[in-house]
C-alpha cells in the first residue's frame, strides 16, 4: 500500500459551503480511518476572519452533529488546522500566505508537498495560480506542487481554452487535477471492472448486440438557493456537459492497455473525439428541452423555476434536458444514446441502462423479454440484470425476473465517499479520475452547438414538478424504445417497468 508523504493542503474558500460541506469531513474522514500521512497540515484561506482557534471551533460544532463522530479524533484532527485571512484577489496578501505555509511546514516538520484547492467561484480559477507563482509556489524544486480545480472548466468552448491557456502559463498538466466527483463515485469505477473483468459482458459490449443505452440523472428537488447560478448555467453546463458526458465515456470506451492515469484518459478522450458532431438537424429532431411549472404533489405545492429566488420571471433557462446521441466508431456504429437530466423529477436517481437487442427467436417474437443491465450509480448504489424466464404452466410464455447486487448488503466494506476517493487520490498523485485537458475541450465542443442553439429562438418545453419531463422527449424514440422510469429502490426497479 502506498504511504503517503506528507503534506500541507492549502484550500481557497475554506469559510464556504463546499469546503464545510465536503472537503473537511472527507479530510476528517480520511484521518479516522488512518488514511492521512502521519504528519499534514490543512491551512484554510478565505476572506472570512477567523483565526485558527476559531476556525477549529467552526468545524468542531459542524462535524461534532454527526452521530459516528468520535469526539476525540475530531480533537487530534482539529490540531492539524489552520486558518489565514487573505483576499485570494490582492497578489500582495500572498507574500504573507507563503510565509504562513513555511512556518507551519517548519512547525510540524513537514516537507514542501503542498496542495493548493480552488474552492472558490470560478472567476478566481484564473487569478490564485498567476498570485501563487508569483510566489514560487508552483515550482517543485523542494516537493510537489498540485492545483486542483472544480467544475465547470469554462463556460464554453472559448473560455474553457482561455482557462487552459492561463493554467498552462504556470502549472504543467500533471499538476493541474480537474475534479469532477461523479469519477470518485465507486460505482462508476465498478462499471469498467462489471465490464472488463468479467466475460460474459465485454462480447457483447458493441452494436451487434446491444440495441440502446440509456443515461438519467434525475434530482427530485429543485434548484433551492443556487438561482442565480443555475439560470446562468442550466442544465446543459450543470450536469452534461461534464458529469453525464464522461459517464457516457466510462460506459463506452475500450479496454485500457494498463490500469493508470495515462491508458485510462486517453481511452476517454478517444470515447468523447469520436462522438458524433450535432448539426442543425440534430438540434431540431434529437434534443428537447424543458423547464418545470407549478404543480400539486400530494398536499405539498411545488414551485415553478420562474418562481424560484433568485430567477427572472421571464427566464428561458432549461431545466430538463433530452438527447439522443451517438459515437461514431466501429463498436458503437449506430447504437442510439439516450441521456437526460432534470429537476424537480419524481425521485433522484443516477443510472446507466444497457438494453440488449431482443431475441430473433420465432417462439418468442410475438412477445420476447426484455434484457436489461442497469447500473445505479446513486442512490441505492447496485447492479440489475433484467432477463426473461418461463411462466409456470403450459406453454413458453415468459415472465421478466432480476438479479441484483448493492453495496449496502457488503458486510465491512465502508464505501469512501466520491470527495474521500479523490482527495486521497489528488495526495497519491494519481490522477487516473480526473479530468484531462484534452477530455474536457472534446466535451465543450460536443455541447457547443447546443450553447449556440440556445442563444436565438428555440423550443422550450414546459413539464410539470414531481414528472419525468415534457411528453415531447418520448418522440426521440423509434421502434418500440422508450426511457426506463426508475424507482427510489433498484431492488424493485424492473418491476415498476416491466
Amino acid at each position: 500500500m502506498l504511504t503517503l508523504e506528507n503534506n500541507c493542503i492549502v484550500i481557497f474558500g475554506a469559510s464556504g459551503d463546499l469546503t464545510q460541506r465536503m472537503l473537511i469531513p472527507a479530510l476528517y474522514k480520511l484521518y479516522s480511518h488512518q488514511k492521512l500521512s502521519s504528519s499534514f497540515a490543512i491551512l484554510g484561506v478565505s476572506r472570512s476572519t477567523y483565526d485558527d482557534q476559531s476556525f477549529r471551533d467552526k468545524l468542531i460544532k459542524d462535524l461534532a452533529s454527526d452521530d459516528n463522530v468520535d469526539l476525540e479524533s475530531l480533537d487530534k484532527f482539529c490540531e492539524h488546522l489552520f486558518y489565514q485571512v487573505m483576499d485570494p484577489e490582492n497578489k500582495d496578501e500572498y507574500t504573507a500566505l507563503k510565509q504562513r505555509i513555511q512556518s507551519i511546514e517548519t512547525e510540524l516538520k513537514i516537507d514542501s508537498n503542498t496542495l493548493f484547492y480552488l474552492a472558490t467561484p470560478p472567476s478566481l480559477y484564473s487569478v490564485i495560480p498567476q498570485n501563487l507563482a508569483a510566489q514560487g509556489l508552483n515550482v517543485e524544486d523542494d516537493g510537489w506542487k498540485r492545483l486542483v480545480i472544480e467544475k465547470p472548466f469554462g463556460y464554453d468552448l472559448e473560455s474553457a481554452i482561455a482557462l487552459d491557456k492561463i493554467l498552462y502559463q504556470d502549472f504543467t498538466e500533471d499538476q493541474i487535477y480537474r475534479i469532477d466527483h461523479y469519477l470518485g463515485k465507486e460505482t462508476v469505477q465498478n462499471m469498467l471492472v462489471l465490464r472488463f473483468a468479467n466475460s460474459i459482458f465485454e462480447p457483447l459490449w458493441n452494436s451487434k448486440y446491444i440495441d440502446y443505452i440509456e443515461v438519467t440523472g434525475a434530482e427530485d428537488l429543485g434548484i433551492g438557493s443556487r438561482g442565480g447560478y443555475y439560470d446562468n448555467a442550466g442544465a446543459m453546463r450543470d450536469m452534461i456537459q461534464n458529469h453525464l458526458l464522461q459517464v457516457i465515456a466510462m460506459v463506452a470506451m475500450e479496454p485500457p492497455a494498463v490500469i493508470n492515469a495515462d491508458s485510462m484518459r486517453d481511452e476517454v478522450v478517444k470515447v468523447l473525439q469520436c462522438l458524433k458532431p450535432l448539426n442543425e438537424d440534430d438540434l431540431k429532431h434529437n434534443l428537447v428541452l424543458g423547464q418545470y411549472t407549478k404543480s400539486h404533489v400530494g398536499d405539498e405545492c411545488l414551485l415553478s423555476y420562474r418562481e424560484e429566488n433568485g430567477v427572472p420571471e421571464d427566464s428561458r433557462t432549461e431545466t430538463y434536458i433530452a438527447l439522443k446521441m451517438f459515437i461514431k466508431n466501429w463498436r458503437w456504429d449506430g447504437v442510439p444514446f439516450y441521456v437526460r437530466t432534470a429537476k424537480r423529477m419524481p425521485t433522484r436517481v443516477t443510472e446507466v441502462v444497457i438494453n440488449f437487442k431482443k431475441t430473433p427467436h420465432p417462439v418468442f417474437s410475438d412477445n420476447p423479454p426484455d434484457n436489461k443491465l442497469i447500473m445505479r450509480i446513486q442512490p441505492d448504489e447496485g447492479t440489475l440484470l433484467s432477463f426473461g424466464l418461463k411462466k409456470p404452466g403450459a406453454g413458453f410464455e415468459t415472465e421478466p425476473v432480476a438479479m441484483d447486487f448493492h453495496y449496502s448488503n457488503l458486510k465491512n466494506s465502508a464505501l469512501l465517499s466520491a470527495y474521500e476517493r479523490l482527495l486521497l487520490d489528488v495526495l497519491k498523485g494519481d490522477a487516473t479520475l480526473f479530468s484531462r485537458s484534452d477530455a474536457v475541450r472534446a466535451c465543450w465542443e460536443f455541447v457547443q452547438p447546443i450553447l449556440d442553439y440556445k442563444k436565438n429562438k428555440f423550443d422550450l418545453y414546459g413539464y410539470a414538478a414531481g414528472t419525468w419531463g415534457p411528453i415531447e422527449a418520448e418522440a426521440l424514440f423509434k421502434n418500440g424504445q422508450t426511457w426506463r422510469s426508475p424507482c427510489k429502490n433498484l431492488t424493485d426497479t424492473d418491476y415498476c417497468e416491466l
